[in-house]
């Protein structure tokens, strides 16, 4: 089974992959299944019926997926390629705890299968800016990120996996901060994702960006695995063409030296185990 579960498209805002060559190109690359998880990130971005001018940042709209016409679309697709590949409806939820309640709405208007829960910014503050960062210590940013998402996880359930759990070690220009520093918060992070019924990915973009480790790293894999985790998708958090299926192959390969048995792809919020 070659998946890709984290897969970006022309309606993601920082994207201008067109959707259907995404699934043409996953045809081409020997793909059997692929999940849409186009941004949704409010309390930066707003949604295109929001009845006000909606914010560019130079070319891009800082604008939330345009959902009727992007379900509409993902449809059609299914459809027309229905005896190629089989495509998912997921969604990447880029969630603070203050924006909850609009998540929960979106949640119950439409079909998801799928749905990652990424922190992408605190305080509505990006980190890929540094302006979450800024004037903070390596400790204390840090620090909020990981009380952020355990913070997000104990008032919300609906969604399938945590998203790329260490990111603010992507955008982290200290440097790697020691794990044995923020293992507590993790570790009851984890263990709510697993009481919850839900998992964590592996997402291969730390390539791209030049990570000396894994997203997440090998030290919460591994407590993941300890904890007794077992729900763990691949993606690859493409948004370029190059991007799209990378180095997916290659983590099954690490998650079963790890100990995983299983990674997931999902069907109408239900995890489907396949062996690695």
């Amino acid at each position: 089974m070659f998946a890709d579960y984290h897969v970006h498209t022309e309606f993601s805002d920082d994207s201008v992959y067109p959707m259907e060559q995404v699934v043409r190109d996953a045809i081409a690359g020997g793909m059997d299944e692929i999940c849409f998880t186009d941004h949704v990130d409010y309390g930066v971005k707003q949604d295109w019926d929001c009845g006000k001018p909606i914010l560019y940042r130079g070319e891009e709209p800082l604008a939330n997926v345009d959902y009727p016409v992007y379900i509409a679309r993902i449809k059609e697709l299914q459809e027309k390629y229905r005896e190629k590949i089989r495509i998912k409806i997921g969604i990447e939820f880029g969630m603070q705890v203050h924006t909850i309640p609009l998540y929960r709405a979106l949640f119950h208007k439409y079909p998801f299968d799928f749905v990652i829960l990424s922190v992408h910014q605190v305080d509505d503050q990006e980190f890929w800016t540094q302006d979450f960062q800024r004037g903070k210590s390596q400790k204390e940013y840090n620090g909020k990120y990981y009380e952020e998402m355990l913070n997000v996880i104990r008032k919300y359930r609906d969604y399938s996996v945590l998203g790329h759990m260490d990111l603010i070690a992507r955008y982290d220009e200290k440097g790697e901060y020691p794990f044995e520093k923020v293992k507590p918060v993790i570790s009851e992070i984890l263990r709510t994702v697993i009481s919850d019924g839900g998992g964590i990915e592996f997402n291969t973009s730390y390539h791209r960006y030049g990570l000396k480790n894994t997203t997440p790293s090998v030290n919460i894999l591994k407590l993941y695995r300890e904890l007794g985790g077992e729900i763990i998708t691949i993606g690859s958090d493409s948004h370029k063409a190059e991007h799209l299926g990378a180095y997916i192959k290659e983590a099954g390969h690490l998650l079963k030296e790890l100990g995983f048995q299983y990674f997931c792809t999902y069907e109408k919020q239900q995890p489907i185990f396949h062996g690695l």
